[in-house]
């Protein structure tokens, strides 16, 4: 058995709350959980602790309270890091900086930070090599029926999981960041993802008061990226061609689809603007504008040259603005408000 403290490849395994040897808290929690319970306590493993990794880790501490983390990353500073920057995630009204950390572990290995944990969730690199090194190894020393997901944007589980012997355990659960606020997480199955697996993740992510949603289908930067990076062409279309300056686009969003859309979305936005007659309605009355708009976007990308290429002249007309109305961004005054648009709409849904 491996002590709290011991070295393990000359790294310790810790315990963040001490460094004192105490006993090894990663086992297997089917075998010492209290059968009567109600609430199944999780072994999650998390790998990766940058903006994400620390994000799903506040969420899974503070969703989910009977959850133990072993976190695998080879930064050298990882204990200092951690205790730096979770803090800023997790408030103390919502867990006690004392109780999560006396469930959270440093692993020294990928191994050990694995062996005993029902999900593992990685937040690794963004490159296809380091991720089809990654799963084969996971796979070796996880359980057989540990969940496994990857948090990439945009690299598949399909791809992900070619150099695996069970291709059906792997698949995508995408966060909108910061996940410890954003509630959507897409579930995105690779080509042989299997159906259980499907299942058991919706079932966690419902379970702590998420909003899972199912991709069908596989696709570039998959669902909610789309549709947030075609707005983002747009304004910065827009922005180039001066008809609208980077802080006024913001207030336009922010006084009229931002809020429109926290509750219904654009299907649901439309088809009310059809009265009646719903969708179709709305489509008779301004299909032609929609499309005039649609054809004005593809001439003014092209003319102005709209890509994501660095160092093109409508960036750099972009970039200044936004440093000039914006400069550093107080993330912590934007998630503040974040929550408390999500608890007011939380408290008008209907019952």
């Amino acid at each position: 058995m491996v002590l709290l403290g011991d070295a393990v490849d000359g790294r310790p395994l810790v315990k963040l709350a001490a460094l004192t040897p105490q006993p090894h808290l990663l086992r297997h929690t089917s075998s010492t959980s209290d059968p009567k319970s109600k609430e199944k306590q999780h072994q999650i493993a998390i790998i990766g602790s940058g903006t994400i990794g620390l994000s799903f880790t506040a969420l899974h501490l503070v969703q989910n309270p009977s959850s133990t983390i072993s976190i695998y990353d080879s930064r050298p500073d990882l204990y200092d890091y951690i205790t730096a920057h979770l803090p800023h995630y997790i408030s103390p009204a919502e867990c006690s900086e004392q109780s999560y950390r006396d469930r959270i572990i440093l692993a020294p290995t990928l191994a050990k930070a694995v062996e005993f944990a029902d999900i593992v969730q990685e937040q690794g690199p963004e490159t296809e090599e380091w991720k089809t090194k990654l799963w084969p190894e996971v796979e070796r020393h996880a359980r057989s029926d540990a969940l496994l997901w990857s948090s990439t944007s945009g690299i598949t589980a399909t791809v992900q999981s070619k150099g695996m012997k069970d291709k059906s355990r792997l698949m995508v659960v995408h966060p909108y960041n910061p996940p410890h606020i954003m509630p959507l997480l897409e579930v995105v199955p690779g080509e042989k993802t299997s159906q259980a697996v499907i299942n058991r993740t919706v079932k966690y992510w419902r379970s702590l008061g998420r909003t899972p949603v199912v991709i069908k289908k596989e696709c570039t930067g998959f669902v909610a990226n789309r549709l947030a990076f075609a707005l983002f062409r747009e304004a910065c279309s827009l922005v180039a061609q001066d008809v609208v300056s980077v802080k006024d686009l913001d207030a336009i969003v922010t006084a009229s689809m931002g809020p429109r859309w926290s509750v219904a979305g654009p299907f649901k936005s439309y088809a009310a603007g059809g009265g009646d007659e719903g969708m179709g309605g709305f489509m008779g009355k301004i299909g032609g504008t929609v499309q005039n708009c649609w054809e004005a976007s593809e001439r003014d990308v092209e003319k102005h040259k709209i890509n994501a290429k660095k160092g093109e002249k409508w960036e750099d007309k972009m970039i200044k603005q936004c440093d000039e109305a914006y400069g550093h961004v107080d993330t912590a005054e934007r998630d503040a408000r974040t929550r408390l648009v999500l608890q007011a709409v939380r408290d008008s849904a209907p019952k």
